[in-house]
């Protein structure tokens, strides 16, 4: 099977020769240190599941989401891009890339202690599958949610 795309986002599948359109995506560059993007950025996600039906996997997109922007805008001293992925399936895919070298490292969080230091361990617990995905400059963080977890 051989996939194409239209100028127009459009996808197609020559095997059959049925006209698909192209899997719903968003793509944000986030600017530096604009913690105002976490709440955009929820936003926007939410309004990228709404029409394919995703909503009820939405409150858990948002949350990682959330998460992994503030990861990149609070530990780097750099831009960073959001790119999500609803999948012909209905799968969703989410990844922040930055463009710093250090790897994330999670910690399991203590009784007691503040409440920093927990989001990638959120993302480890509700996501269906998370990683980080090394560039030449940078890395991107992701996770995927799928049809377990709507």
């Amino acid at each position: 099977m051989t996939a194409g795309a239209f100028a127009d986002g459009t996808a197609r599948e020559e095997t059959d020769g049925a006209v698909r359109p192209a899997p719903p995506q968003l793509r944000r560059r986030l600017e530096r240190a604009d913690l105002r993007a976490v709440s955009e950025a929820r936003r926007a996600l939410r309004e990228l599941l709404r029409p394919w039906g995703r909503t009820d996997t939405s409150e858990v997109a948002e949350l990682l989401t959330s998460e992994l922007v503030t990861n990149a805008l609070v530990h780097t001293d750099d831009d960073a891009i959001l790119t999500a992925t609803v999948s012909p399936r209905g799968g969703l895919r989410v990844e922040v890339r930055d463009f710093v070298g250090r790897g994330p490292r999670p910690r399991r969080p203590v009784a007691g202690e503040d409440t920093n230091g927990r989001g990638l361990f959120l993302v480890e617990s509700l996501a269906d599958d998370w990683g980080v995905c090394p560039h030449g400059v940078g890395k991107s963080v992701w996770f995927e949610l799928g049809d377990r977890a709507a």
